[in-house]
């Protein structure tokens, strides 16, 4: 026979057997880990469009930088 190991969850400093919850609870939890995922995931992006926005803003400064430089040397 195989073991009939419980899953432990900690909430609030509580630990609880995931298999001992009501149905509602375990659907509660499961809404918490579902959520917990994509704010993580959302986390991510948003560290993606940051760092990308910061490349683009790069870029479009080195730009005029050198539209800057070009008007200088012309107006001379």
């Amino acid at each position: 026979m195989g073991k009939n190991e419980k899953t432990p969850l900690t909430i609030d400093g509580v630990e609880y057997q995931y298999e001992d919850l009501t149905q509602e609870q375990q659907v509660l939890v499961n809404h918490c880990l579902d959520l917990d995922r994509k704010i993580s995931s959302s986390q991510f992006n948003l560290d993606q469009l940051m760092v990308g926005k910061q490349s683009f803003m790069n870029l479009l400064k080195d730009k005029l930088n050198e539209q800057n430089v070009t008007d200088i040397t012309t107006n001379t």
